[in-house]
């Protein structure tokens, strides 16, 4: 594993299957195509866990989402907008 200077963390090299073209594509743009599928991973795996953080608490946010509905926000007389 390589050591990333910028973020101190720890790179693993990976085979991932990707259409041709887009490689070309990119490679011709000068797109750093690491940096972007990373980002992209990256991105993606926040995505899949606030959908499960919101799935595993769904009951609370129901009830909080009601519970607002019929009593208002606790301090909504103070905010001055």
């Amino acid at each position: 594993m390589k050591h990333d200077r910028v973020t101190g963390s720890k790179r693993k090299s990976v085979n991932l299957s990707i259409d041709a073209g887009v490689i070309a594509a990119a490679r011709e743009a000068g797109v750093n195509l690491s940096k972007v599928s990373e980002t992209a991973i990256r991105e993606a795996a926040r995505k899949a866990q606030e959908l499960r953080w919101q799935h595993d608490h769904r009951a609370w946010i129901d009830a909080n989402n009601a519970w607002v509905e019929q009593n208002g926000l606790p301090l909504d007389k103070l905010r001055l907008f």
